[in-house]
């Protein structure tokens, strides 16, 4: 069990609530814990899109801007009158053709992922300035029920956690059941083997992007809505925490590789250390040295363990021979 990814994050994240407890008790009370799982909502939700990108080779840093812009039009049909319904809807396919935009660049034109990202961030938080000139949207511009769904209860939890599980739910029967979730693993871990076996490689690439970008307008209008705040600069950074919760589970960015388990603990791991640094009486700036220094120590392990791996086939080769 302690070869597993997923079984060691455990043991991580149950070592840094002994920590924390040990400081502050009152930190792991199940309500508590409760407040950071929806706290930490977005993360997971984003995580799970950008597992779906990272595990075909690619990644999209755009998934915050995505979010900023969706949650921007979801605050602006709220002004005008739109059904919450409609509102959501509106978000989710906005997202994904956002993430379609993404998808075409790298699959038609062969950009490389970083690049075309890196480029469309910077093109959607300039869409949000061009839309609004600047300005914000408050609480006082949305309505009650707007504001009010990701926070109503439901059997303990807000309906933004709910939907969380919901999507965590779904995602793992998706990459366990679906051709399109196996495609994924199959396009990161060998493309050319995916050729041959009949899978588009542009094509599973592009639906990735696609997955990515509704997740991230879902969460726009989620984000927007519990804050009640919506401007250009929203979310601002917020890739490089999904990109970490990511690698922090054990997603390889080399592609082919992780879980939905995995996703999730690093998005919580990276949640409750968001949490538990100012109630423990640590700046809140130490949360980016932190997240780096588990970045680089999970980069470690997996080049590691992909080392290990390929000693293991070379010797089982020599011993046929």
């Amino acid at each position: 069990m302690l070869k597993s990814r997923e079984t060691i994050l455990a043991l991580a994240i149950l070592v840094l609530l002994g920590a924390i407890a040990l400081r502050f008790a009152a930190f792991i009370a199940p309500a508590n814990l409760a407040a950071v799982f929806t706290d930490t909502s977005p993360l997971i939700i984003l995580a799970l899109g950008q597992m779906a990108v990272i595990v075909t080779k690619c990644i999209d840093l755009s998934v915050a801007a995505n979010l900023a812009l969706c949650g921007m039009i979801a605050a602006m049909l709220n002004g005008a009158g739109v059904p919450l319904p409609l509102i959501l809807l509106a978000v989710v396919a906005l997202g994904a053709a956002l993430g379609a935009v993404n998808g075409l660049l790298v699959w038609r034109l062969g950009i490389p992922s970083i690049v075309v990202t890196l480029g469309t961030m910077t093109i959607f938080r300039g869409i949000i300035f061009l839309l609004t000139a600047g300005k914000w949207i408050n609480a006082h511009q949305m309505t009650e029920g707007f504001k009010a769904f990701p926070r109503a209860q439901f059997l303990g939890l807000p309906v933004m956690a709910w939907i969380a599980v919901a999507v965590i739910a779904g995602f793992a029967l998706f990459i366990r059941r679906s051709p399109l979730g196996r495609a994924l693993f199959a396009v990161g871990g060998n493309p050319h083997a995916a050729v041959y076996a009949g899978i588009d490689v542009g094509r599973t690439q592009f639906a990735a992007f696609v997955i990515s970008g509704a997740l991230a307008g879902l969460t726009g209008y989620l984000w927007v809505a519990r804050y009640a705040v919506a401007y250009v600069d929203i979310a601002g950074g917020f890739e490089l925490d999904v990109v970490a919760a990511c690698v922090i589970g054990g997603i390889a960015i080399a592609g082919g590789a992780g879980s939905v388990a995995g996703a999730v603990m690093g998005a919580l791991f990276l949640g409750i250390i968001k949490n538990a640094l100012p109630v423990v009486g640590i700046s809140p700036f130490w949360q980016m040295a932190i997240s780096g220094t588990a970045i680089l120590v999970a980069v470690a392990v997996n080049s590691r363990g992909q080392g290990r791996q390929g000693r293991i086939i070379l010797k089982q080769a020599e011993h046929r021979a």
